[in-house]
């Protein structure tokens, strides 16, 4: 755990949230605070104050980090979601609430769909504060739970830890290998004991993938080729379900699922399709304005920061929190067969 009371020397071109509001009366005000799993401001702030080109910058230890610590955390949570300290946060899982035949039946835009969410596990400390005998535990629990999985959701479990070279290369073949994380996961505490207690479950299909004590606890993933979004919806919820029977997920009326990076409260959903749209890309103004309108994110087909290729984009929704996961996925929804109609026309 980082342990510093000196205000940290943060230089004046910073454009990170961390460093818009973590003021010098913040920081007297929260540097002697420990939540009770022993994690301090110095630790929330660790990732934003090592890595200067940080968006956000901060990261919460356990639930108690979000109130112990709001000071920082609300103004931050209020100026990426636009949600203040008084709102709830309201969840709905319910697949039939979702319009949206697929929008693409003969496969010449979207290319393949993926929804994702986020979840960490109730009355455990979340990644950045975890001790390795809690990690570990999360692992067994959670595998056990995946492993009772039956019907298209059964599949096989992959411990990162001892993982033989053959496993490996048809893991990474198919894309569902993860690595330890990056600069900004490490400096949060994010990739202590590496590979111990991580592993990947998927279905035969290969169409349901979960990755466990990643960022977070449990990264759940429904995915397939092609535009059928209500489809990978649907196997998605029930794989929630299943899940939550055995391993309570951590959720508070205020900022729906604990994650441990801000961005991702609420849903903590990412629900996403790669589709080609090679004329529109010739005119981004026209693109980013449907977008907007539908509180969607345009990235690179290889993610954040990433650039097209072919003309081929990772469309996504932007709200998470203060909206219901059905609302994520309608946008995505909505958005995706007002681009694909843009694209026609042109």
């Amino acid at each position: 755990m980082s342990q510093t009371n000196e205000f940290p020397n943060l230089p004046a071109d910073c454009k990170s949230m961390l460093c818009k509001y973590l003021t010098k009366e913040v920081f007297e005000a929260l540097k002697d605070k420990k939540t009770s799993n022993g994690f301090t401001l110095a630790d929330a702030i660790n990732s934003g104050v090592k890595n200067i080109d940080s968006g956000i910058g901060v990261y919460a230890g356990d639930v108690e980090s979000y109130d112990l610590f709001a000071p920082l955390f609300d103004p931050i949570i209020k100026e990426y979601h636009g949600f203040s300290a008084t709102d709830k946060h309201v969840s709905n899982l319910n697949p039939d609430d979702l319009i949206a035949p697929n929008p693409d039946p003969d496969g010449k835009y979207i290319i393949s769909t993926r929804i994702r969410v986020g979840r960490n596990v109730d009355n455990m400390p979340l990644g950045p504060a975890i001790t390795k005998e809690q990690r570990n535990k999360v692992e067994k629990d959670v595998s056990e739970a995946l492993m009772a999985m039956t019907g298209e959701l059964a599949g096989s479990y992959y411990p990162l830890n001892g993982m033989s070279e053959e496993v490996s290369a048809k893991l990474i073949a198919d894309h569902f290998l993860f690595k330890a994380g990056d600069r900004f996961l490490e400096a949060a505490g994010l990739n202590r004991d590496w590979p111990e207690g991580r592993g990947i479950y998927h279905n035969d299909d290969k169409t349901f993938l979960v990755w466990i004590n990643e960022e977070d606890q449990l990264r759940i993933i429904s995915m397939q080729m092609g535009g059928d979004i209500k489809e990978v919806f649907s196997r998605l919820m029930t794989a929630i379900k299943e899940i939550e029977k055995k391993v309570p997920f951590s959720f508070t009326d205020h900022l729906g699922y604990i994650t441990s990076c801000p961005t991702n409260l609420g849903t903590a959903m990412r629900a996403s399709v790669h589709i080609a749209l090679p004329k529109l890309a010739e005119d981004m103004e026209t693109f980013k304005a449907i977008t907007d309108k539908y509180h969607l994110q345009i990235r690179g087909i290889h993610g954040e920061h990433s650039e097209s290729e072919g003309g081929v984009y990772d469309i996504s929704n932007r709200r998470r929190l203060g909206v219901t996961e059905v609302q994520c996925v309608q946008d995505m929804y909505d958005g995706v067969v007002a681009l694909i109609k843009k694209e026609q026309s042109l």
